[in-house]
């Protein structure tokens, strides 16, 4: 049975709201005996009323001119709090009166960041938990400082897809600055989980065709024995069996892994926090309550990157029309400018790291199911950061996966605010120990995967793992390409994302399928930013 995640009580009471072509729609459902709160938003929490604009303070038509402007403070304070309690206290009672457990597969293997554990010892078991309730955790916050221009003081009900850009760029940055296989010394023991016994759906991969995989330097790992594992199909599952104390080099990186969450704080200050990431989506033409799609959410991580002083030695480009273009990204990160994409060199002077992120569309209105083979394998990889999209209505940050199933975490959960600025802070509220799965086949189109390079050897070897990785005999097309040169040979100059002299478009164009021409179905999808989420 799979799990009930703390999204799923959102349809317990409320009105579900959907953004399409950002023209917000109500969807009344039938609930029994759901409370009555006046919606400011006209169908949505956050939105914009006939006449009045809620975020900005626009001006009322007369049929209003006699209302106070506190009124309208009033009841944004209130759908506020019915957010508050529908993605808490409802959550609450459902794990209360719902069983609410996710079952692994011990017969196949489970991947999590591009480790795979096969789950039939206890010590894969432990060494699953810890890779995954290591991973930032970042959801709904209530009660932090007033979003600029709104009287907002809470995500609740429009920030989820915000959120799952967070935890993307978290798990980049902290492959940035700690040892890779790092993991959190006090990480929680997990909850709601069984592992059985189960006869795998389908074999992992065809028996003699090795899963790709993406090589760091030596010095990135610190194994102490290998440990061969047969996989289902024949192959063999490598990953290092990690027997060192709890505490030594992990225990020392806890300092580096507080100032990854901090800049993460829902304060103005925080870098990466919701109120710099709603800042930046202006230039978009997005403010605080509304919704965000993947591909927005990519540009706005690149401008936060961009911006802050806190990280350095760090970029992040974003692909236009699923397409990376080599040289764009080698001008992006080799400062001297002097070095080509085929200088032997792994790290020249002023070589910065890396997050490469790829906004895509998989089909028009469902995921194509032809890609699933693909997604599956870009996640097996350990250059793949994560994928932020989800399912209809509903954003997740997906991290894994095992069978036919996605492994994500879920945003949707309302906590309080934590003061990052004390010493001490408690981390627990960012990290979660209930893993959660879904059927790749609920998987929306719309999604931006995301990968991380350390140096430009790395950079070369993610190219060439990744177009193994989408390399598939059931879709004639690849989900994204990369090709030698830089956007303006191809006449993208005007809207280039990742150089910083053509940076002239302050929206994202469609993500197409393909790179533009190639297919003339592209045409008829949407963009990537018509995502329908809660």
């Amino acid at each position: 049975m799979n799990s009930v995640s703390p999204s799923a009580v959102q349809y317990v009471g409320g009105v579900g709201v959907v953004c399409q072509d950002d023209t917000l729609q109500r969807e009344e459902t039938k609930r029994p005996q759901q409370p009555q709160l006046v919606d400011p938003g006209g169908g949505s929490g956050f939105g914009k009323r006939q006449g009045t604009d809620v975020g900005g303070g626009g001006t009322r038509d007369a049929t209003t001119a006699g209302e106070p402007d506190e009124v309208d403070k009033l009841k944004t304070k209130l759908m506020s709090a019915w957010n508050n309690v529908k993605y808490e206290v409802s959550y609450k009672a459902m794990c209360w009166s719902v069983k609410s457990k996710t079952t692994f597969n011990k017969s196949s293997p489970v991947t999590v960041m591009g480790h795979s554990y096969l789950l039939n010892s206890e010590d894969e078991v432990e060494w699953f938990r810890r890779a995954f309730v290591s991973r930032l955790w970042l959801t709904y916050r209530r009660e932090f400082p007033q979003l600029e221009g709104s009287t907002l003081t809470t995500d609740c009900g429009w920030g989820c897809m915000l959120r799952s850009g967070q935890m993307l760029l978290a798990q980049g940055l902290l492959l940035h600055l700690l040892p890779r296989d790092w993991s959190w010394p006090d990480a929680q023991q997990f909850a709601d989980v069984d592992f059985e016994a189960l006869r795998p759906r389908s074999p992992s991969r065809a028996g003699g065709v090795p899963i790709p995989s993406f090589g760091y330097s030596s010095s990135s790992r610190t194994p102490t024995t290998s440990q061969k594992t047969s996989m289902p199909g024949g192959t063999a599952l490598n990953h290092t069996q990690k027997k060192r104390p709890e505490s030594g080099r992990d225990r020392q990186a806890e300092p580096l892994h507080r100032r990854v969450v901090a800049w993460f704080g829902d304060e103005p200050p925080a870098p990466f926090g919701v109120h710099q990431l709603v800042e930046l989506g202006k230039s978009s033409g997005k403010k605080a309550g509304d919704w965000y799609g993947p591909s927005v959410v990519a540009h706005i991580l690149r401008k936060a990157v961009a911006k802050t002083s806190e990280v350095h030695n760090l970029a992040v480009y974003v692909a236009q029309d699923c397409t990376v273009y080599k040289k764009d990204v080698v001008h992006l990160c080799d400062q001297s400018l002097n070095q080509s994409i085929s200088d032997p060199e792994p790290s020249g002077p002023g070589w910065k790291s890396v997050i490469i992120l790829v906004p895509v569309r998989l089909g028009g209105d469902s995921l194509n199911p032809s890609y699933i083979k693909c997604v599956r394998n870009i996640l097996r990889l350990e250059c793949c950061i994560g994928i932020i999209g989800g399912k209809p209505k509903h954003s997740l940050f997906f991290i894994g996966c095992q069978d036919e199933q996605l492994l994500y975490l879920d945003p949707h959960y309302c906590q309080g605010v934590v003061d990052v600025t004390q010493d001490n802070f408690p981390l627990e509220s960012f990290h979660c120990s209930s893993p959660r799965k879904m059927p790749f086949s609920r998987m929306d189109p719309s999604c931006t995967i995301g990968f991380y390079a350390k140096n430009k050897k790395d950079f070369e070897s993610l190219c060439s793992a990744v177009c193994v990785a989408l390399s598939s005999p059931e879709e004639k097309y690849p989900i994204f390409t990369f090709v030698e040169g830089q956007a303006q040979d191809y006449g993208l100059v005007g809207h280039s994302s990742s150089y910083p002299h053509y940076d002239t478009s302050p929206t994202p164009g469609p993500a197409h399928m393909l790179p533009q021409g190639k297919l003339s179905r592209s045409n008829n999808i949407g963009s990537s930013d018509d995502f329908v989420f809660l």
